[in-house]
């Protein structure tokens, strides 16, 4: 874990959220001026990007952003990265207090689970040490591991690149599911401890079938908790029992859904084409954030976050909506862009 100074900061979150230093916000700023509003959304659901949240030490980048982000009881933002930054941890002003997980350099996903009063992190990893990559982590929140598992034998892998797992999420019975989205999308099952009980789902476009299961939130907006699955490549979002039983699709012709943050009712959809996609109880759009009207943007990892225009997305991956409503996103992008929204209210 890595403490740092507040006199070593500098402020280059206004690069990473987009806006060119040429640009009219940069202009206003030199001259006194209040920053100017950049609101996105609509209805109740419109909100504005907090300019500069999120700073760096001088010197230091995000090193990409293919991940997650999750906050703690304490109302720290926890923001992964693709390089050996680790974990980044903010307070909620936007600060940044620590980095943890510093062995675990590209963290995919990550969710917070509270066991026994302690908090626990479920995440997966991608690329690890060399030794170690591909793996399921269950850390705390100074970034110290509780429980790794690998792949399986018992679910007939043959070689360690079929086993490429995207996201994991625990169950009310301490279970944990883990999707292998960017291998053969099957949806894995373990117990508390981490013994292999069994698989479900396969690779396809029929129902029940998945591409690309990319993310996993466990839905506890109805009568019983289901899965919601990003089914990415198929643009859509399913439910599956806890048994593994395919239930229903939620909702279609998604952009590439990502990852899924609930706020009571609603849930908060990444999609990797530019966008972020507010969903009712029953699953219909409500408002949508960040809408990219460049095509030629959407999905483009390489893309330099100054050609970005604030308050619009790139490739919307990690998502997180907090107990205010404020909403934090990050892109898929190399050198790495993290916006904050907060709710506009008049």
């Amino acid at each position: 874990m890595t403490d740092l100074n507040r006199r070593t900061f500098m402020s280059v979150a206004g690069l990473a959220v987009g806006a060119p230093a040429s640009s009219a916000l940069a202009l206003s700023e030199e001259n006194g001026a209040p920053s100017p509003k950049l609101p996105t959304g609509n209805g109740e659901w419109t909100y504005e990007v907090v300019q500069g949240w999120g700073s760096l030490p001088s010197g230091t980048a995000f090193g990409g952003t293919h991940g997650a982000i999750a906050q703690d009881k304490a109302g720290h933002i926890y923001v992964s990265t693709q390089s050996t930054m680790g974990v980044l941890v903010y307070n909620s002003d936007g600060r940044l207090v620590r980095t943890i997980a510093n062995a675990y350099p590209e963290v995919h996903s990550m969710v917070r689970a509270e066991e026994h009063g302690e908090e626990f992190f479920y995440a997966t990893v991608q690329k690890g040490t060399p030794a170690e990559n591909w793996l399921f982590v269950k850390f705390r929140t100074d970034g110290t591991v509780a429980m790794k598992i690998t792949a399986p034998p018992e679910a007939g892998f043959k070689s360690p690149n079929e086993w490429r797992l995207t996201a994991a999420v625990p169950a009310p019975d301490g279970s944990i599911f883990i999707a292998n989205g960017y291998g053969d999308s099957r949806i894995f099952r373990f117990d508390r401890n981490g013994n292999y009980k069994g698989s479900f789902a396969e690779k396809g476009k029929l129902e029940g079938q998945l591409d690309c299961s990319h993310g996993l939130t466990l839905d506890v907006r109805y009568d019983q908790p289901l899965l919601l699955v990003c089914d990415r490549e198929n643009r859509r979002l399913c439910h599956f029992d806890l048994d593994g039983k395919y239930v229903c699709t939620v909702t279609q012709h998604l952009r590439r859904p990502c990852q899924v943050s609930l706020s009571d009712d609603y849930a908060v959809v990444s999609e990797l084409e530019g966008r972020v996609t507010i969903l009712d109880r029953d699953n219909a759009p409500v408002a949508f954030l960040g809408d990219n009207p460049l095509k030629t943007q959407w999905a483009r990892y390489e893309l330099d976050p100054h050609y970005i225009k604030a308050g619009i997305f790139s490739a919307a991956h990690g998502c997180f909506i907090d107990s205010d409503g404020n909403i934090f996103v990050s892109d898929w992008n190399q050198i790495g862009r993290v916006t904050k929204l907060t709710k506009n209210r008049p």
